[in-house]
């Protein structure tokens, strides 16, 4: 799913969750979904809290991306109930969609554009005041400051996403839709968007993630639901999904490096060009001593 509609889902001024105020910001009971015989959703139930990161984990075809568009309203439910930041997703999806915010699987931005002029664009969308502070102000939050006139089609991956999801942000939304928000970024990418979906949590934003990558549920989730062929079959914290398998066995074993420890310490924690250049020059000049 590659849709932001920034219209659609705009955030001008968010009504407030009269009282669902202290309940869950997500709240999702009996969900189902067919296409035609296919049965996509067979009674999908979970909460998710207020200023949590949720990760929606399961394999292509589990039923993700349909139980997003049912919360964004975008898609209707055949049956069951759903609610988000206190409002009805079937009754009351103009609130919901004041309340929310949705980032696809694909970064969308205008390429030609540059990353200060996209933000600036959408918050004058949203008919916001300030739109040249916001944008600035997002641009830094993000770490994008200085690529900020930059034209679009000069960013990376990582880049690219980041400024998708700091343009989700305009309007401050209270609940986030992550849909797949890593696919197809490289390693460093990767990370670097981890580090942005924390920081929304601590913000205290509710973020739910769906993902297909079970280390990206792992670093970010405060929360983890897998969902195989349309159900939820297990929902719990990391440490109690754990507790699911028999105790480990201690075994004593030379630790390899991984093939993320071999990019990391090449390319460098910053991802600098230069600390990538030594390290490659210093495995060469290693290599040649031999």
């Amino acid at each position: 799913m590659t849709l932001r509609q920034p219209s659609i889902l705009a955030v001008m001024s968010i009504p407030p969750a009269t009282n669902q105020a202290q309940g869950p910001a997500i709240h999702v009971q009996g969900l189902e979904k067919s296409y035609k015989e296919l049965r996509v959703l067979r009674g999908v139930d979970f909460d998710v809290a207020r200023g949590s990161i949720f990760a929606l984990l399961g394999s292509n075809g589990a039923g993700k991306t349909t139980v997003v568009k049912i919360l964004s309203t975008l898609l209707k439910a055949d049956a069951g109930t759903a609610s988000v930041n206190g409002f009805d997703v079937a009754t009351q999806p103009a609130d919901v969609r004041e309340s929310i915010s949705l980032t696809g699987q694909f970064a969308a931005v205008d390429e030609i554009l540059s990353g200060r002029e996209n933000l600036v664009l959408v918050a004058r969308l949203r008919h916001l005041k300030n739109p040249g502070t916001i944008a600035d102000d997002l641009l830094e939050r993000f770490s994008l400051t200085e690529a900020g006139a930059r034209k679009v089609s000069t960013y990376s991956g990582g880049m690219r996403r980041r400024l998708d999801i700091a343009m989700s942000l305009i309007g401050n939304p209270p609940v986030i839709f992550l849909d797949e928000p890593t696919t197809g970024l490289d390693p460093q990418a990767r990370i670097e968007v981890w580090q942005a979906v924390k920081e929304l949590a601590e913000g205290g934003t509710t973020v739910l993630l769906t993902t297909q990558y079970l280390d990206e549920a792992e670093q970010l989730a405060d929360r983890i639901a897998i969902l195989h062929e349309g159900r939820i079959i297990v929902n719990g914290t990391l440490a109690k999904l754990k507790q699911l398998l028999p105790p480990a066995k201690v075994e004593y074993v030379e630790k390899q490096p991984t093939l993320e420890d071999v990019f990391l310490t090449l390319v460098g924690a910053g991802g600098k060009d230069g600390d990538a250049d030594k390290g490659s020059h210093d495995h060469k000049t290693t290599s040649n001593k031999k």
